[in-house]
């Protein structure tokens, strides 16, 4: 037994060269933790470093994109600086002068593909028998010019310079913020429109269906009536002012007597019940014992 327990050191026909092989073994088994430490160490090592890589100023460039966002945003919404923009929708439809191969400039984006069509058949159809031309023009407000009609006048003068330009000429316009209307022409297109139709035309298409969000029907109905008024034609007429009588919310004192009846029985069967019940009950379980 005791050989068998040295044997290592024993028999060398087995083991022939002990002193080299257990210093390898022991090399091998000394070098394995060392490797694996330092394969911790490079990793933890790896990961400190690679943690500082960001650039620390990512913090002052995320503050530059937002004092910049913010600066953009109070560009966008300042009334002080946009103002000129809010100019520049009134300004644009004078300058750019009169529509090519168009009747209308819808410049407050209130008209439909199919109104701007209609207006279009009708006024072409107009010019081509009686050689009058009528231009639309809606916008959304007016900041530069007091009302509508001075705005026409303006838009008349600048597309139309002299009288033989715009004397068979004619505008209108349409204000959908403020709910009116304006027609001016040369002295030819007033002559065949007639100063009654204008005015009604002014006084009742335009403002009572822009009041009523209605804006297709006030341009294509103002354009009917001016086309038939040119052409002799009996006049359609404008739409009839909605009298709307708001229904009262209260009640009549014969309804307040009614509900006031009902009211009181129901409260007064809620009351006998919440005192009959439970004495009823309490006198029951009395009665038992």
């Amino acid at each position: 037994m005791e050989t068998i327990i040295s044997s290592p050191s024993v028999s060398p026909l087995f083991n022939p060269k002990p002193s080299s092989l257990q210093p390898n073994s022991k090399s091998l088994y000394l070098t394995k933790p060392i490797i694996s430490s330092s394969l911790k160490k490079h990793s933890v090592q790896s990961i400190k470093t690679s943690l500082p890589t960001i650039p620390t100023s990512w913090v002052s460039h995320a503050q530059q994109g937002l004092a910049a966002l913010a600066l953009s945003l109070a560009l966008s919404f300042s009334p002080v600086l946009t103002s000129g923009n809010a100019l520049a929708s009134e300004f644009d439809v004078i300058n750019e002068g009169p529509p090519k191969g168009s009747y209308v400039v819808d410049d407050a984006g209130v008209l439909s593909r199919v109104t701007k069509s209609d207006v279009k058949r009708l006024l072409q159809d107009l010019e081509d028998r009686k050689n009058f031309h009528i231009n639309f023009i809606t916008v959304r407000k007016l900041t530069s010019k007091a009302d509508a009609f001075e705005y026409a006048d303006q838009v008349l003068e600048k597309w139309y310079p002299s009288v033989e330009e715009g004397n068979n000429k004619g505008i209108v316009v349409l204000i959908t913020s403020q709910k009116e209307g304006a027609i001016t022409g040369g002295p030819a297109f007033i002559q065949a429109v007639g100063e009654a139709v204008l005015d009604a035309t002014v006084s009742e298409n335009l403002p009572v269906l822009a009041t009523e969000e209605k804006y297709n029907e006030a341009i294509y109905s103002s354009a009917k009536r001016i086309v038939a008024a040119i052409d002799g034609l009996p006049d359609p007429g404008g739409p009839k002012v909605n009298e709307n009588k708001r229904e009262s919310n209260f009640k009549t004192k014969e309804e307040t007597e009614e509900k006031r009846g009902q009211f009181s029985l129901v409260v007064g069967g809620l009351l006998v019940i919440a005192f009959v019940v439970p004495m009823a009950q309490y006198y029951a379980y009395v009665s038992r014992k």
